[in-house]
């Protein structure tokens, strides 16, 4: 009994050293909330409409139109729905191939493979970790239906030189712009460059409904389909509006529309969007600015953003020589209750990379500088001070 008081004690006493002296596990993200969230979530009940295309949805549809300027916009349940949406649009069939990047979340090529399609990987550019525009065409063969950028960490693809090359070989442009959100390419938003865009907006994103998305068209001609599509196959927005008097099963569909629960989260965000911009800004200026030295010793790697991309502060990673240092500094940085994490682990290299794509040209890049990279803590409500500590952390790191 007295051993058991006395661990209690030193538990105790553990725990108020640890509380005084600031001590807390820094996480590598938490959800963004502003204030307005639960309040509007109440609103949304007491409608009494929490299905689909309700009051809070509309009004995130046409914030994200006014914000981007693209022709329409629809929210999905997910940014992988969102891409899927765009397969079918695109006329994706069985026997065709689509290009895109190893480097990028498994949904990319989800949504592809699902049609049947064979996903073509090309390598990434070292400086953005973005296809490498240049390697594109040599990819393209007759089986070629589409191209699928994608915005790694919120910064532009070679936007001008990837649409050149789609137009001279008639193929559609699906954005995968899911880190891409109020970033932007010779001032045009991301997601409204190509023929689609998809947006993402889970809980690791710069404005979130724990889980959702959005799909960007930049013309007209896709909205029905995408409707009757997004709608169970039904014309049932067209009924809704008044335009037909009983909606009918029209084609394939299934059901992409979000809870009206989830769309009031997110409206509350994109209200205070330019709030929660600000703050990740600031930190990701801070990142830099601080850890700048280290770059300069040829340390580290820090974010390069091309002159004519905007990026959105979705994320701050650095470089470290390999997989090796990379390996030692997050667990250094663990030991010192600092979540820091790495990232994608190239398709192609994956069991189901090998089975339903395959590698154009030579990996130079992609799993070299994928084994460098580590992300730093970053979201809406990080602490300045907790930032500081990460870059203290850094900076006292012997084992590069």
């Amino acid at each position: 009994m007295r051993m058991i008081v006395r661990v209690l004690l030193l538990l105790t006493h553990l725990f108020i050293l640890f509380y005084k002296e600031g001590i807390h596990m820094i996480n590598f993200n938490i959800p963004p909330f502003t204030g307005k969230e639960t309040e509007y979530m109440t609103k949304a009940i007491q409608n009494h409409k929490i299905s689909g295309d309700g009051e809070f949805t509309k009004k995130c549809n046409k914030w994200i139109e006014d914000k981007t300027g693209t022709a329409k916009a629809l929210l999905t349940t997910s940014c992988t729905h969102a891409t899927e949406m765009a397969a079918l649009l695109a006329d994706i069939k069985p026997g065709d191939e689509v290009i895109m990047p190893s480097y990028t979340f498994v949904s990319t090529a989800d949504a592809f493979v699902l049609r049947g399609a064979t996903a073509v990987f090309v390598d990434i550019r070292p400086d953005t970790m973005n296809i490498d525009e240049n390697l594109i065409e040599d990819a393209i063969t007759e089986k070629t239906r589409a191209i699928v950028p994608v915005h790694y960490a919120g910064v532009a693809c070679e936007m001008d030189t990837i649409m050149e090359i789609a137009g001279r070989h008639d193929l559609k442009v699906v954005e995968d712009a899911a880190q891409g959100v109020d970033a932007y390419y010779k001032g045009k938003a991301l997601g409204t460059i190509g023929d689609f865009g998809c947006y993402s907006f889970h809980e690791t994103k710069n404005y979130t409904m724990g889980e959702g998305g959005a799909i960007l068209f930049n013309g007209d001609q896709y909205l029905e389909k995408a409707e009757i599509l997004r709608e169970k196959g039904t014309d049932r927005s067209k009924f809704f509006r008044g335009q037909v008097d009983k909606y009918r099963w029209m084609d394939y569909g299934s059901s992409y529309l979000p809870s009206e629960l989830n769309a009031a989260y997110l409206y509350a965000q994109l209200e205070q969007h330019k709030k929660i911009s600000d703050k990740r800004m600031q930190i990701y200026d801070f990142y830099n600015e601080n850890l700048r030295f280290l770059a300069e010793e040829g340390k580290i790697q820090q974010p390069y953003v091309p002159e004519e991309c905007t990026h959105n502060a979705h994320m701050y990673y650095i470089k470290v020589h390999d997989i090796q240092v990379r390996t030692r500094l997050l667990k250094y940085l663990r030991e010192k209750d600092i979540c820091s994490v790495f990232h994608y682990v190239p398709l192609h290299s994956a069991p189901a990379g090998k089975k339903f794509g395959r590698f154009s040209g030579e990996d130079v890049y992609t799993t070299k500088e994928s084994e460098r990279l580590m992300r730093l803590p970053m979201f809406y409500n990080l602490d300045m001070e907790d930032a500081k500590r990460v870059v203290d952390a850094i900076a006292s790191f012997d084992g590069f």
